[in-house]
């Protein structure tokens, strides 16, 4: 059976008729959970496993935001609460190695809570390098501000992660950073000049090429593309992100019903994958937009299908890990003896 080119939510705690009948129908790449879907490890793990029967794959993508701090979708009391990406950087400051350790330490035992419930990705790390004076959607999720920083924190982040089991998705690529605006609410623009975007903003995502999957930014560079922004921009996915970064992972679009992104849904899914993404996200379980997204992302074919696979086969077995060290270490960031 063919796969659609699109990551599909859901409304809530099990898959309605409806719901069923989409994802049989048009077969999404994967589902994504949030907090509206979320309600025990044993509901969740019935939900993970109910959309990979649908599908038929064992291992279909089930994707979460679970970052800590502000963006955590399962969280206390049935699971631990963790910190900002913030809370790294300020322990950099004084004690880089124990920063680095604890950040792998903390997003393995993340990985555990997710691997155990059947969600095998995650959309982590942020490797946006907040501004002065940008919006504060990025503010404390950054792990610095410097580009330097972000990717020595991120990559130990992501490590953690993928030593759980889980995969991890550099996001918002080429970076959100400098965003004046919530892509959530409108488009934003930046106007900075290229070399310093490729110098700054950009390094982290250059870095970090080698992790499996992508998420963009909904943004426009004028810099590169006045026009559109990067999830619509062959310009920057095929040129800035393949060519330049050398990226050869799976790349999502954030999802497609931000108020960033114009144009009906089927339009949006089309013109992203025009543009080169590889699967459409959209996010929010409404099927009156998710159909028009199936129709416009088409099937997961090509060197885009390559992608996919190989991605999911970098899924593997957690590997042991000393959990009350990582508790310990939980512990000592959220109550600030770190």
């Amino acid at each position: 059976m063919t796969i659609g080119a699109f990551i599909s939510g859901c409304a809530g705690t099990e898959l309605s008729a409806q719901e069923v009948a989409f994802f049989e129908r048009t077969n999404p790449w994967g589902l994504i959970l949030f907090k509206r879907n979320v309600e025990t490890p044993e509901q969740i793990t019935a939900l993970t496993s109910h959309f990979r029967k649908i599908t038929g794959r064992d291992n279909a993508p089930v994707l979460i935001d679970q970052e800590g701090g502000r963006v955590q979708r399962m969280g206390p009391p049935l699971w631990r609460k963790y910190p900002a990406a913030e809370k790294y950087s300020i322990l950099y400051d004084s004690d880089p190695l124990r920063a680095l350790k604890l950040v792998r330490l903390v997003t393995r035992l993340m990985a555990k809570d997710l691997f155990d419930v059947g969600i095998n990705v995650d959309c982590l790390p942020v490797l946006d390098v907040p501004q002065p004076g940008s919006h504060q959607i990025i503010g404390d999720r950054a792990y610095g501000v410097t580009p330097e920083r972000v990717s020595v924190l991120a990559r130990a982040a992501v490590t953690g992660l993928m030593e759980g089991g889980v995969l991890g998705v550099i996001k918002h690529i080429p970076g959100h950073g400098r965003a004046m605006s919530d892509s959530h609410l409108a488009l934003p623009q930046v106007d900075t000049a290229y070399e310093e975007l490729l110098h700054g903003d950009f390094l982290p995502f250059a870095a970090l090429a080698d992790i499996p999957m992508a998420m963009t930014a909904h943004v426009v560079y004028s810099a590169i593309d006045p026009d559109n922004p990067a999830t619509m921009s062959r310009k920057l996915i095929s040129g800035l992100i393949r060519d330049q970064f050398g990226y050869d992972g799976l790349i999502m679009t954030d999802d497609l019903s931000m108020h960033a992104l114009s144009g009906d849904f089927a339009e949006r899914a089309a013109n992203a994958i025009a543009a080169g993404c590889d699967v459409a996200l959209h996010c929010n379980g409404n099927i009156a937009e998710g159909e028009p997204v199936a129709e416009g992302s088409g099937v997961l074919a090509g060197e885009s299908l390559a992608r996919a696979e190989r991605a999911m086969a970098r899924c593997c077995q957690p590997q042991p890990f000393d959990i009350k060290q990582a508790e310990e270490g939980l512990y000592q960031l959220m109550s600030g003896a770190a």
